[in-house]
């Protein structure tokens, strides 16, 4: 009898990609194939039109074909691995083909792990032979650390070559889940991190009279920011994860605060009331909000050949919302157009150089899934 539940669960957890076919709620069809399986994966980037990397929690990194075949990347940094946390991101150079360099972040300590950080690696990645990594230097550790085990946020973005940002690094740092520290100027926390390359600080960040600390930040009052891109405007975009709903979708400036914990679209998980963003002008809305959530993970801008009715469009993952949500823009707005859902929480989303869409699956058994158009 357990043995036919098991079966059932698992039939119903696949059933929307059984025929490979998902139908997104405004009736667009794709077509999904299950590239590979993974335990816990959290990012994943494309270093070429046929390469990937992915990213365990547990501290591997993969470097994997398009067509499924996989190696281990040697000598990764020791990761703290708990929690929410663990090896995060994995980003390639702009200039990856000239310089080999990739960014990847992670969760470290120094304390036995008492407190934890979040920290930014630079690494040569060498696939001459056997992948591994070399001359791996520190770009940012997040600061203070703290006892917690969430809200580290961690995801990054590089401005690309020929832009007003090229040769910069942006970084979300989350508030670590004690709320206040995303106002303060002496804490990295709830902020996002706009740095050279290098981990050198720019010198025309917006917060110069805020103390050392601060003339690293580009924004404040964050909470909890899980995707970070540019679209093909050049304006950058985040979202993040509200408390008890009242995720939002920001277009990130610079030198603005959103408002965290003074203002938000959702409340308290105990039922105490935040004001929303219409209360304190001052603060930057959320151009796109949710209630309920979604739990907004991942964020890629479409531009491509496969679906050409959605270049423009923005492309998140929902972790509560276990479904690819697709963004359209009206007037430069953003509005939810479409999602396409299959029972399976959506950690991180990619774009593929052929314009096919890439999701990869959380948790145990996470899938890496490329959609194309289903013909009709």
């Amino acid at each position: 009898m357990r043995l036919l539940i098991y079966v059932a669960l698992m039939g119903l957890a696949t059933h929307a990609l059984a025929n490979n076919i998902i139908e997104g709620n405004q009736g667009s069809k794709i077509k999904g194939s299950v590239v590979e399986r993974f335990q816990n994966p959290w990012a994943m980037s494309f270093i070429s039109p046929d390469r990937l990397l992915v990213t365990t929690k547990s501290g591997d990194l993969w470097l994997v074909n398009t067509n499924g075949e996989k190696s281990l990347v040697a000598s990764v940094p020791k990761v703290l691995y708990g929690g929410q946390g663990g090896l995060g991101d994995v980003v390639p150079h702009p200039n990856f083909k000239q310089n080999k360099f990739i960014y990847i972040s992670y969760i470290s300590s120094d304390t036995a792990g008492d407190t934890r950080y979040a920290t930014v690696v630079r690494a040569e990645l060498n696939i001459k032979h056997s992948p591994k990594l070399e001359n791996i230097t520190t770009v940012w550790n997040q600061t203070p650390a703290r006892s917690g085990k969430g809200h580290f946020s961690h995801k990054i973005t590089l401005g690309q070559q020929g832009s007003k940002h090229e040769g910069k690094i942006f970084i979300t740092s989350g508030d670590r889940q004690e709320q206040t520290p995303a106002q303060h100027w002496d804490k990295a926390l709830g902020k996002i991190i706009r740095l050279n390359d290098d981990g050198s600080v720019p010198g025309d960040n917006p917060f110069q009279d805020k103390g050392e600390l601060a003339k690293t930040f580009w924004s404040i009052g964050h909470r909890n920011s899980l995707g970070i891109a540019f679209n093909h405007k050049n304006e950058l975009w985040a979202h993040e994860m509200g408390p008890k709903h009242g995720d939002e979708l920001n277009l990130i400036l610079p030198g603005a605060n959103y408002g965290w914990p003074i203002v938000s679209e959702g409340n308290h998980y105990s039922g105490a009331v935040i004001p929303t963003h219409d209360t304190r002008p001052e603060f930057q809305k959320p151009k796109l909000f949710w209630v309920p959530t979604v739990a907004p993970s991942g964020l890629f801008f479409y531009q491509g050949d496969e679906f050409p009715d959605w270049n423009g469009d923005a492309f998140l993952g929902g972790l509560k919302g276990r479904a690819l949500v697709r963004i359209e823009f009206k007037n430069d707005l953003p509005v939810e157009a479409e999602r396409f859902s299959w029972s399976q929480r959506v950690r991180d989303v990619e774009l593929g150089s052929d314009g096919a869409i890439w999701a990869l699956e959380d948790g145990r058994s996470g899938r890496l899934i490329k959609f194309i158009k289903a013909q009709e």
